[in-house]
């Protein structure tokens, strides 16, 4: 499909079928919630990926699941009518929540007005309805996307994507556009168009026993080292920048009688810009002792890449606000300070992140989304997806590539 027909009338059809599908909607965004899935539980991600397996299977499309060692595994969807001639767009998105299991009976699937309360309705549950209802959509209007969408859903995006980060990797590179269906940001519903580096340390420091009251002198402090390493770690945040440190655990010590032989610190960094990457690593890593006796030992890194901006995920925003308007809708851009599989997919192709529910609290007890914006987010993925390829308008330029190791943080 062409750009020069999609006009506002297309667009007047994709929310008018929306609204007439959003009682179903919501029945299924109560299903999702109501099986929990918590990132650290494997099998407890069965029942909402046989859910969403059946759910895309229903809407015409063929599903693979993609095996896990310490996860529940992952599910790729592909249209089982696509052209393989065609370029491809991914949308992603992941089922696992931060929320244990149980969490219904103290914190439960509730309706209040506009509102639906629940563990993993807003981070990212909703995300996926909308994403599943957009396809539906199309099919249903009879657009056809020229750039075919395959749609892939892990179930460890809460606890650092470390098995399917293979699988996202090589899906981006080969694809034109990525729509990552994370929350948008604030109560207008920003979309996220840079995110920033996540990484995290930890610093250990030896030091020597000894009888605080009988001879104190024979021992080397590793609480007193620590307390000048926390000093030179918070000298490192630069708010102009982007860059901040924060030292968000301490541990050490035997008892108040005893010199402490060991100490630890476990660091979270975020940053920007993908040239302050090296740099603040390097500082990490060249910080040395003072306290004669004392050793430090400095583990980790920033796992997670930024996601800045390029011209072509810059080309995509643009699209969006356009969609956005042809739907009256008035979108705005953020940089958001966390990190998702968006940060990974913007090395490969241009990104466009928070396409997902408008709400708050995430991984909070309030959590919550807004019910209308259902609709409306799902009609402007729609809209997007018979966007034509971006490479027919921009030129990408080179694909950045960094030495990527996946990390262990929540997110």
């Amino acid at each position: 499909m062409s750009s020069s027909i999609l006009t506002p009338k297309i667009a007047q059809r994709l929310r008018d079928y929306l609204h007439s599908r959003q009682g179903e909607m919501m029945e299924m965004l109560e299903q999702l919630v109501k099986c929990e899935s918590p990132s650290t539980v494997p099998q407890a991600q069965t029942e909402v990926l046989s859910l969403l397996k059946q759910s895309l299977e229903q809407r015409n499309y063929s599903v693979r699941h993609l095996p896990g060692n310490q996860t529940g595994g992952h599910l790729l969807g592909i249209p089982r009518d696509r052209l393989k001639t065609q370029p491809k767009q991914l949308l992603l998105g992941h089922c696992d929540t931060v929320w244990p299991l149980g969490t219904l009976q103290t914190m439960p699937l509730v309706r209040k007005q506009d509102k639906l309360y629940g563990p993993g309705t807003y981070d990212m549950k909703a995300g996926l309805v909308q994403s599943i209802f957009a396809l539906e959509t199309l099919q249903a209007q009879d657009l056809t996307p020229t750039v075919t969408p395959i749609f892939l859903i892990n179930s460890d995006e809460e606890i650092g994507s470390h098995e399917s980060t293979p699988h996202i990797r090589k899906l981006a590179q080969n694809c034109d556009r990525v729509f990552v269906m994370e929350p948008s940001l604030g109560s207008t519903g920003r979309l996220k168009t840079q995110r920033k580096g996540v990484g995290r340390f930890t610093i250990r420091i030896l030091g020597k026993a000894a009888h605080a009251g009988l001879e104190p002198e024979k021992g080397a402090s590793a609480i007193l080292e620590l307390s000048f390493v926390i000093q030179q770690l918070f000298a490192l945040n630069d708010a102009k920048r982007g860059i901040t440190v924060n030292v968000g655990t301490i541990d050490g010590g035997i008892r108040s009688n005893v010199v402490a032989p060991e100490s630890q610190a476990v660091v979270d960094v975020r940053v920007l810009h993908q040239e302050d990457v090296r740099a603040i690593e390097t500082a990490i890593f060249a910080l040395k002792s003072t306290t004669p006796g004392t050793e430090l030992i400095i583990e980790g890194g920033i796992g997670r890449p930024p996601m800045e901006k390029t011209p072509a995920s810059e080309q995509l925003w643009q699209k969006a606000r356009q969609a956005g308007s042809e739907l009256g809708l008035e979108l705005e851009e953020a940089t958001a300070g966390g990190g998702s599989d968006g940060n990974l997919t913007n090395l490969y192709a241009p990104t466009l992140d928070g396409l997902g529910a408008i709400g708050d609290a995430a991984h909070s007890p309030g959590e919550f989304i807004y019910l209308d914006s259902l609709v409306e987010r799902s009609a402007l993925l729609a809209r997007l997806l018979i966007e034509p390829s971006l490479k027919e308008e921009v030129e990408c330029g080179e694909k950045l590539t960094i030495n990527y190791q996946p990390s262990t943080i929540n997110y």
